[in-house]
């Protein structure tokens, strides 16, 4: 019976983390499926692989950076606030637009502490909400510079045609791989960082081995992650990779390559520990938007080709998609509320823990706190 409550209190989680594949997933491989280089079945089934193992090894840096906005710390909260957020990147996802997982999350998170009475922790608030500026202008430089250097690059070296076909499509499999990595690193924070303060897991000793009660809802979380990948990604492959800007397999490949590196910055836990050593201002580590980035990298595509570029970059597309980025935390913070009240007055389940006064928890606790 506590493993069916469990599993009950879970799914949300697992609905988001669909949510998630059918969304921001997709970026890693959307415009190399968009322009026909990758099949999707190859894309779904290396997004999914590689994802799995991001998360699993590497989830920990940005899942903590989004605990500091509000820690949930009640299973039946952190079910409806999931909940909360996977309704409203699902409906995002009907109407084929690339809404932010990690904008409903923040959403959804901030609708618990209005309701909880929790403080929002405004400075991590602030550095979440600059990485909604930080990835897209991140993801068009990198995309310019690194499409400048691969022109160069085929300009010296003038390689035979069907050499450039072969090196490209290679190069897309193997920026997909990696941006899958950097996404299960940087996103499983989004789809399971509501049940970390409250899992119902115990850390698992298998021998050499310890499995800890996080990497066990990382995987569980990355599992769902790759079934929404495989099921509903699709659609929303075609609006990134096609519907903005009409990309060529290596504007492609730039794109796919800028997104990743953006993912990566911001979950990197070496990375952070390396510039620390050396003296450096850090990144923080945040769950940040795959899809602000990738839409960041194509209009630096757009923007580097000139006036002609500028042209073709279908703005009412990208119009639609910025209302998308607005919206998202705003219904994703008014839906968790609701849901919050329902919950709790309806369904009677405790939906956050109240903070009790030291002298009151001493009291309750018996001679044996003292």
């Amino acid at each position: 019976m506590a493993l069916i409550v469990t599993l009950i209190f879970l799914s949300s989680g697992l609905f988001l983390g669909w949510s998630m594949g059918a969304n921001d997933a997709s970026n890693a491989f959307g415009t190399a499926v968009a322009t026909r280089m990758v099949r999707f079945p190859t894309a779904a089934f290396l997004c999914s692989t590689f994802l799995i193992i991001g998360a699993v090894t590497s989830g920990s840096g940005a899942a903590e950076g989004l605990s500091q906005l509000g820690a949930i710390n009640a299973l039946p909260g952190a079910f409806t606030a999931a909940l909360a957020a996977a309704l409203t990147v699902a409906w995002m996802s009907a109407v084929g637009l690339p809404a932010s997982t990690g904008q409903a999350v923040v959403g959804s998170i901030i609708g618990w502490n209005l309701f909880s009475g929790s403080p929002t922790d405004l400075g991590t608030l602030g550095r979440i909400a600059a990485t909604w500026v930080v990835s897209p202008v991140l993801g068009a430089i990198f995309a310019m510079l690194l499409y400048k250097l691969l022109v160069a690059w085929i300009s010296l070296t003038k390689p035979h045609l069907l050499s450039l076909d072969r090196n490209t499509r290679s190069g897309l499999l193997l920026a997909g791989i990696f941006g899958s990595y950097a996404l299960g690193a940087n996103g499983i924070g989004n789809v399971m960082g509501f049940f970390v303060e409250a899992s119902p897991f115990r850390d698992l000793n298998l021998g050499p081995f310890e499995v800890s009660s996080v990497e066990q809802l990382f995987l569980i979380g990355a599992i769902a992650v790759a079934v929404g990948v495989y099921t509903y990604s699709r659609r929303v492959m075609m609006t990134v990779g096609d519907s903005l800007l009409t990309l060529s397999p290596l504007a492609a490949l730039v794109v796919v390559v800028s997104h990743s590196l953006v993912l990566f910055l911001f979950s990197s836990t070496a990375l952070e520990s390396l510039l620390a050593g050396w003296g450096l201002p850090t990144i923080p580590l945040l769950p940040v938007s795959g899809s602000q980035a990738v839409i960041g990298s194509v209009l630096g595509i757009g923007l580097l080709q000139g006036m002609k570029g500028v042209r073709q970059i279908r703005w009412g597309v990208l119009g639609g998609i910025a209302s998308g980025w607005i919206t998202t935390p705003l219904i994703a913070a008014v839906i968790g509320f609701v849901l919050l009240f329902v919950v709790q007055n309806v369904f009677g389940q405790e939906v956050y823990q109240a903070s009790r006064p030291l002298a009151v928890a001493v009291l309750a606790a018996g001679p044996a706190a003292l």
